[in-house]
């Protein structure tokens, strides 16, 4: 593996929800999870609600819940553009698991219901892995 760093910016629509240095990024695309050490070859990918898992060059993991977007690699930069991001230590656990029995209990089959029960699911993922 390659000495260089990623840098890494996490982009929700309304705010800058982590910015730094890594040596790994797990992401979930419309294609499955990609894994992203340095010098990976240039992508843009669409994504979909899930988790998004950065080794900092300080051994630490940083997770979010995100929802769909973008993700953009190169020249060791990656860039993770979505409308929703919320750092995993932000994200009460027990309210993220209520909202998602609410949004289940609804039983609506929209796609605005559908999205609510993605984005609650991705959230409670999210944080019971940074635990």
């Amino acid at each position: 593996m390659s000495d260089q760093l990623l840098h890494v910016e996490v982009v929700s629509a309304d705010r800058v929800v982590w910015s730094g240095e890594a040596t790994r990024v797990i992401a979930r695309t419309t294609e499955g999870d990609v894994g992203i050490l340095p010098d990976h070859a240039p992508i843009l990918s669409l994504m979909v609600h899930g988790v998004v898992d950065v080794l900092t060059d300080e051994g630490e993991t940083w997770v979010a819940a995100v929802s769909d977007g973008f993700l953009s690699v190169a020249g060791n930069r990656v860039s993770i553009l979505a409308e929703f991001a919320e750092a995993s230590h932000d994200i009460d656990l027990e309210k993220a698991r209520a909202d998602l029995e609410r949004a289940k209990a609804a039983g609506e089959h929209s796609d605005q219901a559908i999205e609510v029960v993605r984005l609650a699911e991705a959230r409670i993922r999210a944080a019971e892995q940074a635990r």
